[in-house]
């Protein structure tokens, strides 16, 4: 029992691991710091691997299970929900892009740049390539999802169907084994190399005002999708939300969408949809509804873009965000998988997907991937709502009955 009174989460030992990598770039002798760097620069070697298999692995499953049945309940609930999320992804860019600029000066971005050219390189890299390209991967995921579908809806298909679950359980063995632990490892030399070259404190100093933002405009967008449900549905949006709440803080102690799927059940159970809808609808949006995660990962990259005096326009930007927002059925399950998720499609916005501001972008992200998390949770009750309403005015045509709760 004493053991596991002391195990870490994820977020306190990224935290320690900055500290650290701090420390040791500041204060310890150069080779400490470019050991760190060459065991940081190699991991992310393998990751790079990883990340098209991963990619095959989740995508794959995740269209394969999104595909089956329901037919026109399932084209709403997908469909709303990735509207859902690229409204949020577009929300967070103006968000960003409003406020973000007065606190990172272009003082602060060419100190930046100026410290990056002092970083050190690794004393040797492992020449380790991925077997296909991102976008072979996300080509052949779609490919191999929708035709193993297709294959089970004859009454075939299911040994692929089985050898892709199988092969997703090794992919999230992979991750959680040796990607998601040796992260803090990565996040250590990385960080380590930015205090060496001084570029991370200027980065710290932006890194509290761009949580708040976040943070914030998380709880607006909560309030106005459930404005939207509770209008449509002609229920109180306010007493819908509180409702929805224990799911909320469920996500914030799991950091999991798809953990927190029983409890957000009974959530939905209390705001009062049907039995029929709350268990189609809120595992489904579990994979598909991502409009916190969206929001967060839009802030962090638009803050790696402004800070580096990259190319961010909108409509850069937006093409990320309705990648993203297919990919990120990737997503669910594990701590930042978001991000994990994302790291393939950084490329689309000019950020190298293993590099130090891949390992920045992880950093920001995973510190905030609780509410992001909860924010997604809380969201997939009013997807919920509005789903149950198309579904029994416009599909069904029945009246929507009424269940004791």
């Amino acid at each position: 029992m004493a053991k596991e009174k002391m195990k870490l989460g994820l977020i306190p030992k990224l935290i320690i691991a900055i500290i650290l990598g701090i420390i040791v770039g500041t204060q310890l002798p150069e080779v400490v710091t470019q050991i760190a760097v060459t065991i940081s620069s190699n991991f992310g070697k393998f990751l790079n691997f990883i990340i098209p298999l991963m990619i095959i692995a989740f995508v794959t499953k995740g269209i394969s299970d999104l595909s089956e049945g329901a037919g026109k309940l399932l084209l709403a609930t997908a469909g709303l929900s990735y509207i859902s999320t690229l409204i949020a992804g577009s929300a967070s860019y103006f968000m960003a892009k409003t406020i973000f600029p007065s606190f990172i000066s272009q003082q602060m971005a060419e100190d930046i740049t100026k410290a990056t050219s002092k970083s050190l390189d690794a004393v040797f890299q492992i020449p380790l390539n991925p077997i296909m390209d991102v976008t072979s991967a996300l080509v052949m995921a779609f490919m191999m999802g929708l035709c193993i579908s297709m294959l089970r809806q004859r009454g075939s298909g299911d040994t692929l169907y089985k050898l892709v679950n199988e092969f997703n359980e090794i992919i999230n063995m992979v991750l959680e084994k040796a990607i998601i632990p040796v992260l803090p490892l990565f996040i250590f030399g990385n960080f380590a190399n930015m205090a060496y070259s001084g570029s991370v404190f200027a980065i710290l100093q932006i890194f509290v005002k761009i949580f708040v933002c976040i943070i914030a405009l998380h709880i607006i967008y909560l309030v106005f999708i459930f404005t939207i449900a509770g209008t449509y549905t002609k229920r109180n949006p306010f007493t819908s939300l509180k409702k929805a709440l224990p799911g909320y803080l469920t996500a914030v102690g799991t950091q999991s969408s798809a953990a927190s799927i029983p409890v957000n059940v009974e959530a939905n159970k209390n705001i009062g949809v049907t039995q029929q809808i709350r268990e189609f609808v809120i595992p489904l949006c579990a994979t598909c509804h991502m409009p916190g995660s969206m929001i967060t990962l839009t802030a962090c990259v638009y803050t790696l873009l402004e800070m580096y005096q990259m190319p961010h326009s909108y409509g850069l930007i937006i093409k990320f965000i309705a990648i993203l927002g297919i990919a990120m059925v990737a997503a669910p399950g594990a701590p930042g998988g978001a991000v994990m998720s994302a790291l393939p499609f950084l490329p689309v916005v000019g950020i190298p997907a293993d590099g130090p501001l891949a390992s920045i972008l992880i950093s920001l992200y995973l510190t905030q991937d609780s509410f992001g998390t909860a924010a997604n949770v809380c969201g997939d009750n009013a997807i919920s709502m509005i789903v149950e309403k198309i579904y029994y005015d416009h599909i069904v045509k029945k009246p929507i009955p009424v269940e004791d709760n």
